[in-house]
Parts: structure tokens; C-alpha cells; sequence
């Protein structure tokens, strides 16, 4: 009876410390009673699971705020530079590494070119990359709290990386080879997962419950906030819509199915058509960037072909309407550099073709975080699987 009490108290305890710590990154800066108005929590438990906070240097006391009557009360603030965390996107094409602090705020940034990586390339690029952002971090109590990595492709719950298709990634265990190299708890997460996780958190998604965030780089990746949580699936699993046949009688794709959504609809799909009709000048690399600058020079053929980008994109757009009536559609990664065309086609296609009561209320957006949206993603995971654990051990 008395362990079940203890550990009942245990219980209590840490969501009590942790309602408080939120309340304060919340809100800071904050006063002690304005805390315990807030949390519901009386001022004894306050003042003691504060104390405990201010020990672990996660909040930190600032200069007295505005009296409302008596002795002006001291303020808490969230430490937020208390510790870092690095999160990584791997693309096909790209790694891009922040590092930020405990809010999310990025304080170095790195991005690598890259070219279909074998996995021995991009365990160097990492480690190069990791030790970059590290030798950079300033100095803080807890130093790298955890890295975040986002990869294209499924990711079980163990967190290993069973099939990236476009890497030709088959049964990867990323986590416990950069665990046991730093020694900080790593968190693998599917990169559109983590770039909806990212745009809620700190994107165009923050006042929306029920979002559909479109990934479109070399492939296209969703990922899915229902009832305002990530949606992971029965096996973590969820999201490839990417690879929805939209075409019986399309070209193979890598996932070993035929005629795919991004065969159609993605960053590669936009450069193969650009370079069958050949919009590139001799000798120029095929890039989303060339693309971008033609089509802001006015080059009819460019506008033309991201107008068919545009069309394809709806047709998947339109069967994720019409399954998950959604509040907020969000495209980002690379895609959302082409926003000042990809807008208006979007909007006059789904109109032809979604169920007009699908649509009712629903908004399209660009990710304003444009391709930092999984990094972010997967930085914020870390930084609150540091903070769980850190109120777990106190």
C-alpha cells in the first residue's frame, strides 16, 4: 500500500512540476501566484516545485513586475538557453541541421548538398554536420539535450527506419549509431510527420486542429494532425500518401507500386518535365532554383509546366479532402518556393473537382517556414522528450 502511495505522489508530483514549467514557457515572464491561478495549484505547491525548477536552472527568476497592490512580485522566466537541441532533415537531395534553443529558436543553421546518399555517406555527412553545430552551441548548463533526425521514409515505433524508398534505405538503425557516437537520446521521426509537428508548433498551423501538411521534395511525404495530435498510425506507419496510385497504368515507381501521386506531383516530377521539354540551357543544372527563376522571368513554358505540376498536385490534394475533411491544408518543404504560382491553380482546380461541402471553411497554405519546417519538427520533439525525462528524474 505504501509503494503505490509513493508512487501515486510520484505521479502527481512530476504533472504537477510540469504543468507549471509549461505554464511558465508559456507565459513568462510570470509571478508565483499568477502561476498558481493559472495551473489551479495552491502556493506552497507552487513555491516548492518552483524552487526545484530555479535548482535545475530550466526557469530563472528576473526583476519584480507590476504590483497590484502590495510588494511588486519577482518574475519567472523560462531558461531557454538552459540547452540546445539539433535537428536534422535528410533529403535526397539535401541535409539541412539547426540547432536551436529550448523555445525553437534557431541559433546556427547548416545545409549540405547532397545527391541519392548511400547510408555510409550520410552517417559522415552527420557526424560532420553534428560537430559543427555542437562546436557553435554556447556554453548552458545542459548542453545538446537530443537530436531530432526527419528522413523520407517509414519509421517504425522503435524508431528504426524500415524502407526510405528514395534513398534505397532498407532496415536502418540511425538512432543507436549516433546515440552510442554522442551519447544524447535521438529521436528518428518520418520527415513529414515532423514537418506537420513543426508548422503546429511554430508554422501557419498553430491555430488549427485538423491539418494535412504536404511535404513535396524529391517525393511527397504527409503528415497528419488530427484532434490537434500528430498522427502516427497503428504501427507509426501513416502518411504515405505519397504513394497513392493515381494512375493504373503509370510508370513503376521506387516503393515497387505503379503510376504514384509524387510520380506526378513532386520536385523530380517538375525537373524530368522541364528537362523532356527542355527548359534548361545547355550545360544548367536541373534545379527547383532554375525553375524558380524562370518562372519569376515571366518564361511562359516554365509557367506552363508548373501549372501541370499544380493539377497533379490537386488530384491528391482532392482525395486527402474528401477522406479527412480537413480544417488546413499546409504544402511545404521545397514545393513551397513556387507559392506565387502554385496558389491560384491549386484553388481553381480543387474547386472543379472536391466536394463543395469538403471545402467549407477549409484554408490552403504555404508553410512559412518554408524547408525548415521538419527540422524544427524534430528539434521540438527532443527538446520535450528532454524536459519529460528531466521531470521523470526529479
Amino acid at each position: 500500500m505504501k509503494m503505490t502511495q509513493t508512487f501515486n505522489q510520484h505521479v502527481v508530483k512530476k504533472r504537477n512540476k510540469s504543468l507549471i514549467l509549461h505554464a511558465i514557457k508559456q507565459f513568462f515572464p510570470v509571478s508565483r501566484a499568477a502561476l498558481a491561478t493559472k495551473t489551479g495549484l495552491n502556493k506552497g505547491t507552487v513555491s516548492s516545485l518552483v524552487n526545484e525548477l530555479l535548482e535545475e536552472q530550466l526557469i530563472l527568476e528576473s526583476g519584480p513586475g507590476v504590483s497590484s497592490g502590495g510588494r511588486r512580485p519577482v518574475m519567472l522566466l523560462f531558461n531557454q538557453t538552459a540547452g540546445y537541441s539539433i535537428g536534422i532533415d535528410i533529403g535526397v537531395n539535401y541535409v539541412l541541421a539547426v540547432l536551436t534553443d529550448l523555445q525553437g529558436v534557431i541559433c546556427y543553421e547548416k545545409q549540405i548538398k547532397v545527391n541519392h546518399p548511400t547510408f555510409r555517406e550520410i552517417s559522415d555527412i552527420l557526424y560532420e554536420v553534428i560537430d559543427e553545430l555542437m562546436a557553435n552551441m554556447p556554453d548552458s548548463p545542459y548542453g545538446v539535450v537530443g537530436i531530432g533526425i526527419g528522413v523520407p521514409g517509414t519509421v517504425s515505433t522503435a524508431e528504426e527506419i524500415l524502407l526510405a524508398p528514395n534513398l534505397n534505405w532498407r532496415n536502418v538503425d540511425l538512432k543507436s549509431l549516433l546515440e552510442k557516437k554522442y551519447h544524447v537520446p535521438v529521436k528518428v521521426e518520418n520527415e513529414a510527420n515532423a514537418g506537420a509537428y513543426g508548422e503546429k508548433k511554430f508554422g501557419i498551423g498553430q491555430k488549427c486542429n485538423d491539418i494535412i501538411y504536404i511535404s513535396g521534395g524529391i517525393g511527397i511525404g504527409v503528415g497528419l494532425i488530427l484532434n490537434g495530435e500528430l498522427y502516427k498510425g497503428h504501427n507509426g506507419l501513416s502518411g504515405e500518401l505519397g504513394h497513392m496510385t493515381i494512375n493504373l497504368d503509370g510508370p513503376l515507381c521506387n516503393c515497387g507500386n505503379k503510376g504514384c501521386w509524387e510520380l506526378y506531383a513532386s520536385e523530380k516530377a517538375l525537373l524530368q518535365m522541364a528537362e523532356q521539354q527542355g527548359i534548361f540551357a545547355t550545360g544548367e543544372e536541373a534545379t527547383l532554383e532554375a525553375v524558380v527563376q524562370l518562372a519569376s522571368s515571366g518564361d511562359e513554358r516554365t509557367l506552363q509546366l508548373i501549372g501541370k505540376l499544380g493539377e497533379n498536385l490537386a488530384i491528391g490534394i482532392n482525395n486527402i479532402i474528401n477522406t479527412f475533411n480537413p480544417e488546413q491544408i499546409i504544402i511545404g518543404n521545397r514545393l513551397a518556393a513556387l507559392q506565387t504560382w502554385l496558389e491560384e491553380i491549386l484553388r481553381d482546380s480543387l474547386k472543379k473537382h472536391a466536394l463543395a461541402t469538403h471545402q467549407k471553411n477549409l484554408q490552403i497554405d504555404f508553410s512559412k517556414l518554408e524547408k525548415r519546417s521538419a527540422a524544427l519538427g524534430v528539434a521540438a520533439s527532443s527538446t520535450e522528450h528532454f524536459l519529460a525525462i528531466n521531470l521523470e528524474e526529479n
